[in-house]
């Protein structure tokens, strides 16, 4: 992918439509962030990957990682431009002032983290997780690590991993064995064995920071007794803590990043935050990294369009279909002229662009959640950030599997071997699904955690606030509608089947998802600098391919709904008979 072909878009987009320079006004921890240094710094960051980043991805996929007696060796060129990385500044984006950050906005930093996964996955893998574990360690731990660990994970000069999962505790981390065991020095011995973790061991920093949910002497059973440790690869003193890489997976894409099974041997660590409340602090780290995935999938379906868009536009294959009367060239046409491929690729640009207005403006809400002067707004913009970040997870990260998918349809058999780079796409983005709580995971915890927790209050509260400030749109407020009165039946009959929530999660988080896009699409195209082809076309697209899902979401959520009454009518019918 190349960032600087997004740029003027995505200043569109901040400038334009969000207006991101004057919302930054109302808070003052950025008043001094204008448009000017907004240009700036992005401008910067697209020459930084598409320089530096965007050249090893297939580097990166060809040599995979190398693993030797417990150490791990990345691809060439990944450690140098990891150092140029880290030694610009551009870890420290949206970190605090204090903590040695720059203090600028968190959606400057998701614009950085879109064109890094999109120009480069497996090499983005490393500092994924830096912002979220800075989140971490600056909400739950104590002075004393953040003296020691803040500053070198703000900067970047030292990497940072989530290490949840176990072999038999995946999406059920209360399942988890690792123990903790305190020392009379304070800190905690720790012991256990995780999988799965990115970036675990490497050669891209000296130090890597592990941030590692365990259980203490005589902890609760299940979630509840969970703890987070600090356990670093290197102490304080610089000698190797007992962390061992036992070895690294053999992945379907990913090959530049690391995945690794890692053994905690009596290695020292220290509590990070309160006993038993180590989900809760690694939630902070999760629920960043589940914005940034979501930004993943943006990235890599950008570079899937960028790729089949090109392609497209040379290959040249038989006759468009034209319209009566119109003058036809003689020989074959852009394949790029042919319906089918049109239809693909305005598809993948409807996504693209109405996904990236919504994970900005959430960006930009996850700023006002935390910094706005007025508590009424800071919860306004808090329920916003909870029920859509899972939205933004699953729906970009499907999307970008299946319209990675598509967009290799578009070269033919050419797709489907190396030389264009497109497969490597699909098979980089597939994981995306599955990390960070899978997209099933999501789904759950937006209808069952978030939505019918309140009975479904704040997400209808959510849909009546995306009506304002745009034109009167009286099918769009039927669909809001319809999604309002469906989670109200929802919620009513989860009382008598608790189960019925969990059998349609998946279906109505894509409505959810729908409803969003198309408040997306509406404050682009009522924006007068949207005017033109540029932004009409995927508008269309949109609504013609995209939004007529919705429709279909509801029709099975309803006939859901519909068994569900009748099953409760038949189980209560003998009751009903005998009285």
């Amino acid at each position: 992918m190349q960032a600087h072909q997004t740029l003027a878009d995505i200043q569109h987009l901040l400038s334009k439509v969000l207006q991101a320079p004057a919302q930054w006004q109302a808070l003052a921890a950025f008043a001094d962030t204008d448009g000017d240094l907004t240009a700036q710094v992005l401008d910067e960051a697209a020459k930084f990957v598409d320089s530096a980043i965007a050249p090893l991805q297939r580097i990166g996929d060809e040599e995979g990682c190398r693993f030797e007696a417990g150490t791990v060796t990345t691809p060439a060129g990944f450690r140098a431009a990891y150092q140029a990385f880290w030694q610009a500044g551009w870890p420290s984006l949206a970190c605090a002032p204090e903590d040695g950050g720059q203090g600028l906005p968190a959606v400057l930093e998701c614009v950085l983290f879109e064109w890094l996964a999109g120009a480069n996955h497996g090499w983005t893998m490393a500092p994924g997780l830096l912002h979220g574990a800075y989140e971490c360690l600056r909400h739950h731990g104590n002075d004393a690590l953040k003296t020691a660990y803040l500053p070198k994970i703000a900067s970047g000069e030292w990497l940072a991993t989530m290490c949840l999962t176990e072999a038999h505790a995946g999406s059920d981390l209360g399942l988890v064995r690792t123990r903790g065991v305190p020392q009379a020095d304070g800190s905690v011995r720790v012991n256990g064995s995780k999988i799965f973790i990115s970036g675990g061991e490497h050669d891209l920093t000296d130090n890597i920071v592990h941030l590692v949910l365990a259980r203490l002497p005589g902890a609760p059973a299940g979630p509840k007794g969970l703890s987070l440790f600090l356990v670093p690869k290197r102490l304080p003193g610089g000698e190797r803590n007992a962390v061992v890489c036992e070895r690294i997976e053999e992945k379907m894409g990913l090959h530049g990043s690391p995945t690794c099974v890692m053994r905690f041997d009596d290695a020292t660590g220290w509590l990070g935050g309160e006993p038993h409340k180590g989900l809760a602090a690694m939630f902070v780290m999760m629920n960043a990294a589940r914005l940034h995935v979501g930004l993943q999938g943006l990235g890599l379906l950008e570079a899937a369009w960028q790729k089949a868009s090109a392609y497209a536009q040379e290959r040249r294959q038989m006759r468009a279909p034209r319209a009566a009367g119109s003058n036809a060239p003689t020989g074959p046409d852009p394949i790029a002229e042919h319906p089918a491929m049109r239809r693909i690729l305005q598809t993948q640009r409807a996504w693209i662009d109405g996904g990236r207005m919504l994970a900005y403006h959430t960006a930009l809400q996850l700023d006002g959640a935390r910094h706005h002067p007025d508590a009424t707004e800071r919860a306004v913009a808090q329920r916003w950030c909870a029920l859509v970040t899972p939205v933004l997870k699953a729906a970009l990260t499907d999307q970008a599997f299946h319209g990675a998918s598509a967009c290799l349809q578009v070269f033919g058999g050419h797709g489907y071997v190396r030389e264009w780079g497109i497969e490597q796409v699909v098979r980089d983005a597939r994981v995306a699904m599955i990390y960070e709580g899978t997209n099933e995971i999501q789904a759950l915890d937006l209808l069952v955690r978030k939505v019918l927790a309140d009975g479904g209050q704040g997400l209808c509260a959510l849909l009546a606030s995306l009506r304002h400030g745009l034109p009167q749109d009286e099918a769009a407020n039927t669909r809001r509608n319809a999604l309002a009165d469906t989670t109200r039946a929802l919620a009513a009959a989860a009382a008598t089947d608790p189960q019925l929530p969990y059998w349609v999660a998946d279906d109505y988080l894509r409505a959810v998802a729908l409803v969003l896009l198309e408040w997306a699409w509406a404050r682009i195209v009522a924006t007068p600098a949207s005017q033109g082809p540029r932004w009409a076309e995927p508008a269309r697209a949109f609504a013609t391919w995209v939004l007529p899902e919705f429709d279909m979401r509801l029709a099975i959520i309803r006939q859901r709904l519909s068994t569900a009454a009748a099953d409760v009518h038949r189980r209560q019918a003998p009751a009903m008979a005998a009285a």
